[in-house]
C-alpha cells in the first residue's frame, strides 16, 4: 500500500485485549488467547475477565478501563447482553478496533436486532471500528495475528507445510467457517495467505471495507470473497475498480443463487432479470471470477498465484493414461477450452521420445513407459516452447508413497521459466510425496477435473480482461429530468421516444395521431409502408391486446387498422387512457435485438443486450453490465451472446452494423446512469440491426419512470 490504510492497525495491532478471556482452552474464550500465543504474536496481550487474576502467566484485568496502556484491538467473546457496555468501555479508553466474536444479535432476530443497531450507532458516534458481531475473527500471516478460534490456524508440531507459491491470497468471508475452510483447503495445496477475515453480521465494518483493504495491500496478490450479499454497493464497486486497476485477480463465491421468486414487471428486461443478475453484471464488468464451490474457488486462486496468464484458450493435454487424458479433454472442452490437434511437425518431434503405441495428436498419450525414460519432461519442454498451444495439462498418477518417476530438478527449471500455465492432475489420490514434489517445483496438484477446467478457463478469461474505461460523464438535461418527474403515471411509447430523442438517442421519425381524420396527413409526411400502434401510458405490451398493425400500404388499410386497434384497446383495457395511435415508417430488414436497462435497488442501473423480437423470452440470450458502459465494453457484451454469429454474417448473410448497435447500447446505458433516480426500466425491442454501415432502427420503445 502506498499510503496508510485505515485498517492497517486492525490487521497488525501492537496490543490486543481479549475481553472474556478464559484459561479453558476447550472454550472459544480460551482458544482466542491460546491461538494468538501459539502463532507467535509478538505484541502485548491483555486478558480481560474479572474472574481471574492471571491466565497462562499473563495478568488478567477486570475491565478494559483497568489496562493502563494503549490497546489497538479488542477481541470480545462475552454474552451478547454485555457486549454494548464492553464496547463503551473500549471507546472510552481509546481502543481503535473491536472484533466481536459473540453471537446472539441480528441473526437471532427480535430485540437482539435492536441491540446490533445500537452497536452500529456506537461505532458511528465514537469512531470505534467494529468487525462482527457473530464473526469468527481474523488471521494475518505477516503480523502473526491469529485473532480467531478457528482450528484451521492452529500450528501442528513437526508439520512441514507445503509452499507451492510465496504469492499470497487474501480471504474475506461473510461466513467465518467458510473463510477459514478456504484457508484450510488452500494450505493443503501449498498456497500462501496474507489475511483471512470473517465479517459476521457487519454492524460496522463490511466485506467491502476489507475488500478495499486487500485490493490495496501489497502483501495480497489474489483475493477470495465469499458473500451472501453486499450491504454497500458503491463501496464494493470502488474496491472492485481498485482491484481491476491493480491487476489483482478476485475469485468470488456468491451464495443464495436459487430463485426465491420473481417480481412482476412490465418489460421483458425485468422478467429476465433474476435475483443475482446485478451481481453477475458487476463481476463481469470488473473481472471478478465466480466460483461454484470451495474446490473450484481454491483451484482458480491457485492458478492465479502459480501460473502466468495464457494468450488464448488452446490447451495441450499430456497424459500417461489414454482414458484419463480423454476424460480431461472432455472436461476442458465442456468449459469452452480448445484442444487443437498438434501440427505435423510438432507430432513428429513428440513421436521421437514416446513408444509407437502412444499418440502425439492431442491429447498426447506418452504412455506410462515414457515417464520412466524422460518422455514426460521432454513433452512438457517441447509444448512449453510451442506457439500452437497456450496452456499444458499433465495427467498422471501420483499415488506412490515411495517414488516419483519425474526429473524434479528439470521440472523446477521448466516451471521457473514458464511462459504459459502448466497444470498437473492426478487421476489417483495423490500421496503426500507427490504433493510435496510438485509444491517444491512451484505447482499445485489438481484432483478434480471440473476445478481443473474451471481454473484454466478463468486464466484464459483473465488473459483477455481489460479494466473497464470510465465513460465520459453524461450531464442530465433539465428538460428531460422534468419530463421524467412529470410522468409518474407512466409513459406511452410516443412520450418515451420523445424523451429518449431529446436526450440524444437515435429515434426514427414518428407521428402521434389523435383522430381518424388526421391519418392521411400524417401518413403523407412519413411515407408508406407504415406501422400503426395504439398509444396509452397504461398499455405496456401493445401486441398482447391486438394494438399493433404492420406493413400498412394504403390509406384505406390505414383507416381500417386505426379502427381495429382503437376498438381492441377499448375492449381489452376500457380503463386505459388513450392518446391515439403512433405512425412510424416500417423498418428495413435486419437482425432483431433487444437493448434495455433496469434499475437494481442496490447497484443501480444495469444495461442489457440480447436476441430480440420473438426470440427475447424464448431463448433469454442476454448479456448484462453495470451502467454506464462505453462502445468497447458494449462490443464485448455482444461477443458473449449465443446470437453473435447472426450479427457477424451467418450462412452468407451480410455482417450487421455491430458498431452502430454498440453505440446504441452505450448511449442507453449512459442515459440510464445519468437519470438513475428517475428511470426504473427501459426496453428497446426489437432493434433492427441493418448491414454494416447502415445503422440500426429502434422499432419499439418502453420507458418506465421510477415510482417513488
Amino acid at each position: 500500500m502506498d499510503a496508510p490504510h485505515p485498517l492497517d492497525r486492525f490487521f497488525a495491532p501492537d496490543a490486543i485485549a481479549i475481553i472474556g478471556a478464559s484459561p479453558e482452552r476447550t472454550r472459544i474464550r480460551g482458544q482466542l488467547l491460546h491461538l494468538l500465543r501459539q502463532n507467535g504474536y509478538a505484541g502485548r496481550l491483555y486478558p480481560v475477565n474479572p474472574r481471574y487474576a492471571e491466565i497462562d502467566g499473563l495478568t488478567c484485568y477486570p475491565s478494559p478501563a483497568a489496562i493502563a496502556a494503549p490497546v489497538d484491538l479488542a477481541l470480545i467473546a462475552i454474552p451478547a447482553q454485555a457486549v454494548l457496555a464492553a464496547l463503551e468501555d473500549c471507546a472510552a479508553q481509546g481502543v481503535t478496533y473491536a472484533a466481536i466474536i459473540s453471537s446472539g444479535f441480528a441473526e437471532q432476530g427480535g430485540a437482539q436486532t435492536r441491540l446490533q443497531d445500537e452497536i452500529a450507532a456506537l461505532a458511528k458516534r465514537t469512531g470505534l471500528r467494529i468487525s462482527g458481531p457473530n464473526a469468527e475473527g481474523f488471521y494475518s500471516a505477516k503480523a502473526r495475528v491469529a485473532a480467531t478460534f478457528s482450528p484451521a490456524v492452529e500450528p501442528r508440531p513437526g508439520e512441514e507445510p507445503l509452499v507451492a507459491s510465496e504469492r499470497r491470497i487474501g480471504v474475506i468471508a461473510q461466513s467465518g467457517g467458510m473463510g477459514f475452510a478456504l484457508y484450510n483447503r488452500g494450505r493443503a495445496q501449498g498456497l500462501s495467505f496474507s489475511h483471512v477475515v470473517s465479517t459476521g453480521n457487519e454492524a460496522d465494518l463490511t466485506a467491502s471495507d476489507f475488500f478495499d483493504y486487500m485490493a490495496r495491500d501489497a502483501e495480497t496478490a489474489v483475493i477470495m470473497l465469499f458473500i451472501e450479499g453486499v450491504r454497500d454497493p458503491e463501496k464494493f464497486i470502488l474496491a472492485a475498480e481498485t482491484a481491476a486497476r491493480q491487476g489483482k485477480p478476485v475469485v468470488i463465491t456468491k451464495i443464495g443463487r436459487t430463485k426465491a421468486g420473481e417480481r412482476a414487471a412490465a418489460s421483458h428486461t425485468a422478467s429476465m432479470t433474476g435475483w443475482n443478475t446485478a451481481y453477475d453484471a458487476v463481476f463481469r464488468k470488473y473481472g471478478l471470477t465466480a466460483a461454484a464451490d470451495p474446490d473450484e474457488a481454491v483451484a482458480i486462486a491457485a492458478g492465479f498465484v502459480t501460473c502466468p496468464l495464457p494468450r488464448g484458450n488452446r490447451v495441450a493435454v499430456v497424459t500417461t493414461s489414454g482414458g484419463a487424458g480423454a476424460w480431461a479433454a472432455d472436461a476442458l472442452a465442456s468449459r469452452g477450452l480448445s484442444l487443437p490437434e498438434l501440427s505435423p511437425a510438432m507430432q513428429q518431434s513428440i513421436r521421437g521420445f514416446i513408444p509407437a503405441y502412444g499418440s502425439a495428436r492431442n491429447p498426447v498419450d506418452i504412455t506410462a513407459q515414457a515417464v520412466r525414460t524422460g518422455g514426460l519432461i521432454r513433452a512438457i519442454e517441447v509444448l512449453s516452447g510451442a506457439d500452437e498451444v497456450d496452456a499444458i495439462v499433465v495427467v498422471l498418477s501420483l499415488a506412490s508413497e515411495a517414488r516419483i518417476s519425474i526429473d524434479t530438478a528439470a521440472l523446477q527449471r521448466i516451471v521457473a521459466r514458464q511462459s504459459k500455465p502448466i497444470q498437473f492432475y492426478s487421476y489417483t489420490l495423490p500421496s503426500p510425496l507427490g504433493r510435496k514434489v510438485l509444491a517444491g517445483a512451484g505447482l499445485t496438484l489438481h484432483t478434480g477435473l471440473v476445478p481443473l477446467a474451471s481454473d484454466l478457463r478463468a486464466l484464459a478469461e483473465r488473459g483477455r480482461f481489460a479494466p473497464p474505461a470510465s465513460p465520459r460523464p453524461y450531464a442530465p438535461a433539465a428538460a428531460v429530468s422534468a419530463a421524467l418527474r412529470a410522468a409518474r403515471g407512466g409513459l406511452s411509447e410516443h412520450a418515451a421516444r420523445q424523451i429518449l430523442a431529446q436526450a440524444g438517442l437515435p429515434m426514427p421519425p414518428q407521428r402521434l395521431v389523435s383522430g381518424r381524420e388526421r391519418l392521411d396527413a400524417a401518413a403523407e409526411s412519413l411515407g408508406y409502408p407504415l406501422a400503426l400502434k395504439i398509444q396509452s401510458p397504461d398499455i405496456a405490451h401493445k401486441t398482447e391486446i391486438g394494438g399493433v398493425r404492420l406493413g400498412l400500404a394504403t390509406p384505406a388499410g390505414l383507416r381500417q387498422a386505426y379502427d381495429e386497434v382503437v376498438a381492441a384497446a377499448q375492449r381489452h383495457r376500457p380503463e386505459a387512457r388513450l392518446e391515439g395511435v403512433l405512425l412510424q415508417p416500417m423498418a428495413l430488414p435486419g437482425v432483431e435485438m433487444i437493448v434495455g436497462t433496469i434499475r437494481d435497488p442496490g447497484f443501480g442501473p444495469l444495461v442489457m443486450v440480447g436476441a430480440g423480437g420473438a426470440m427475447t423470452e424464448l431463448f433469454r440470450d442476454v448479456s448484462y453490465r453495470l451502467a454506464p458502459v462505453d462502445a468497447d465494453e458494449a462490443m464485448t457484451m455482444l461477443g458473449e451472446l449465443r446470437a453473435a454469429p447472426l450479427l457477424n454474417g451467418f450462412r452468407g448473410a451480410a455482417p450487421a452494423d455491430l458498431a452502430a448497435l454498440a453505440r446504441l447500447v452505450a448511449q442507453l446505458s449512459q442515459f440510464a446512469a445519468a437519470y438513475r433516480d428517475l428511470v426504473q426500466e427501459i426496453e428497446l425491442n426489437p432493434v433492427f440491426v441493418h448491414p454494416s454501415g447502415q445503422g440500426c432502427t429502434v422499432a419499439d420503445a418502453l420507458l418506465i419512470p421510477l415510482q417513488r
